[in-house]
């Protein structure tokens, strides 16, 4: 008859401890898998920014559930193989198509580090809450926030826009919402936003309760900024009928091309009116840490809360998005919710009150604050700052190379480094996103497509740290030679660039 588990023997040394037999093995692995992923990055150049999947790559995963061990090497070897070939590409200079960080080696290391501390920043006494803290002091210093300002990490900005929905929420209809739900009164609350803001705005209203409908997109200007005097009539228009205004959401970096909203315009308008001030500042919030675009954030400082991502311009490795709140109070009454088992104490490791978990949803949370702190000491914000300029300086240098191209056209204004332009076709919507896919396909870069007023953009938007003139020069030359094969043949030709060998074994 077989044993119960209580019934079976325990024995000193188990075999089904997860550590290895020799600490000498996996030590030399772990080498190997660090100077491989160096030479990644130091060599990405040598490589495709992307390249399509095979279907016998695809389907390999696939496979069934694993039920016995592999050996370490072999799951190395099928990572070398048929992973890291097929990455996004956003590590590459050449990667131009959405607004991703391109990380660094200084914060690959350090999300190693954080793996083998294993720390769960849901709360508690221990130092890596305090890294946190740290990032929550340095934010607030960054955006000149008051000192009961509050501060999280959570995956990325798309959350925190969330999260910034339901503190204004709990401003709106008090901490009583919680427990009875937006109710009647919620069901009068209107919100406001651009219309060329970003999608995750319209989706925060209906997670929380309100449905998308009780967001006003007002029209942009030509600029593609929120018009501000358009805002102040729907205001009103929307009181007159009995409704309640309580948000709005101005953007420090509009998806489609980087637009910066009049924020202090905004700030005082919502002063007046008694409203919510959110920024949606994803990627153009940490455009303060530049000289040179710090003056265009001007109003940011006056914002109730500020959602941004340390992944995009501040280059820190996916994620680390962020929220901050004016209110910490505030802050705290959206999320905070005392369970016996999160008691906290004076003394002991369940000490330290407050936690990370009064601040948002997660008790689980891994300590993204680690590699943002290994961040921001190694290079500091001058440095992070310089590098922003220098994004914006070439995408300046784009927009020269297309200006002075008789077959290119300039579909938006360059306001930060986001580039929007086209080749010059007969068909030019058909024409152009054959283009962008074609060289998505070669491998020479990764820009995307966009739509700005009916006509199909082709989107280059310069984030990551590593990319210079060179890679701007291979974009421009790649929509021209593509370009000009798709005006004269719809034949599906490509360029030929030579793939690179698996990483090193």
């Amino acid at each position: 008859m077989t044993k119960t588990l209580r019934e079976r023997p325990l024995q000193s040394g188990s075999s089904e401890t997860l550590d290895p037999q020799n600490w000498d093995d996996i030590r030399a692995e772990g080498h190997r898998m660090l100077d491989d992923m160096i030479d990644y990055a130091a060599n990405i150049r040598d490589r495709p920014v992307w390249q399509p999947i095979p279907d016998e790559v695809r389907a390999r995963f696939h496979a069934k559930l694993p039920r016995q061990p592999s050996d370490l090497g072999e799951v190395y070897r099928e990572f070398t193989d048929f992973i890291v070939p097929y990455a996004t590409g956003n590590v590459h200079p050449g990667f131009m198509g959405w607004v991703h960080g391109g990380g660094t080696a200084v914060g690959m290391l350090a999300e190693m580090l954080a793996a083998g501390l294993n720390a769960n920043l849901g709360g508690r006494d221990h130092i890596p809450i305090e890294v946190e803290r740290q990032i929550v002091e340095w934010t607030r210093l960054m955006f000149g926030f008051p000192s009961e300002a509050s501060g999280i990490f959570v995956t990325g900005t798309s959350m925190a826009n969330l999260m910034a929905v339901l503190v204004a929420r709990t401003a709106a209809l008090g901490q009583s919402v919680r427990q009875r739900g937006v109710g009647d009164e919620g069901a009068s609350l209107t919100a406001y936003t651009s219309t060329a803001a970003h999608g995750c705005i319209t989706k925060a209203m209906d997670i929380a309760g309100f449905g998308s409908e009780a967001l006003r997109c007002i029209e942009a200007d030509r600029s593609h900024r929120i018009d501000v005097a358009a805002l102040r009539a729907r205001i009103a228009l929307d009181r007159g009928a009995g409704l309640k205004p309580f948000l709005v959401v101005g953007s420090a970096g509009t998806v489609d091309i980087g637009a910066i909203d009049d924020l202090r315009a905004l700030s005082s308008l919502c002063r007046e009116e008694g409203l919510w001030f959110h920024v949606d500042g994803a990627y153009g919030a940490l455009g303060i840490l530049s000289p040179a675009l710090a003056p265009r954030l001007a109003g940011l400082e006056n914002a109730d809360s500020i959602a941004l991502d340390f992944h995009k311009w501040g280059q820190v490795p996916y994620d680390a998005g962020f929220l901050i709140v004016r209110d910490g109070d505030r802050h705290r009454q959206t999320f905070s919710a005392p369970a016996a088992y999160l008691r906290r104490e004076t003394r002991g490791l369940a000490a330290g009150s407050s936690w990370p978990c009064d601040l948002g949803p997660d008790l689980s949370r891994g300590f993204r604050a680690l590699k943002t702190w290994f961040t921001l000491k190694t290079y500091g914000t001058e440095k992070l700052g310089a590098m922003i300029t220098r994004s914006c300086a070439l995408a300046g240098y784009l927009e020269a190379r297309i200006l002075a191209e008789r077959r290119l056209e300039l579909l938006a204004p360059v306001q930060l480094n986001i580039v929007c332009f086209r080749y010059r076709a007969v068909d030019a919507n058909k024409v152009n996103g054959d283009i962008v896919i074609d060289i998505q396909e070669s491998g020479i870069a990764a820009p995307s497509t966009t739509v700005l007023d009916g006509q199909l953009a082709i989107r280059a938007a310069i984030v990551n740290h590593r990319t210079d003139t060179c890679d701007i020069d291979a974009l421009v030359s790649a929509v021209l030679e593509f370009g000009a094969q798709r005006s004269c043949s719809d034949d599906g030709l490509v360029l030929k660039v030579e793939r690179s060998p698996p990483l090193a074994m």
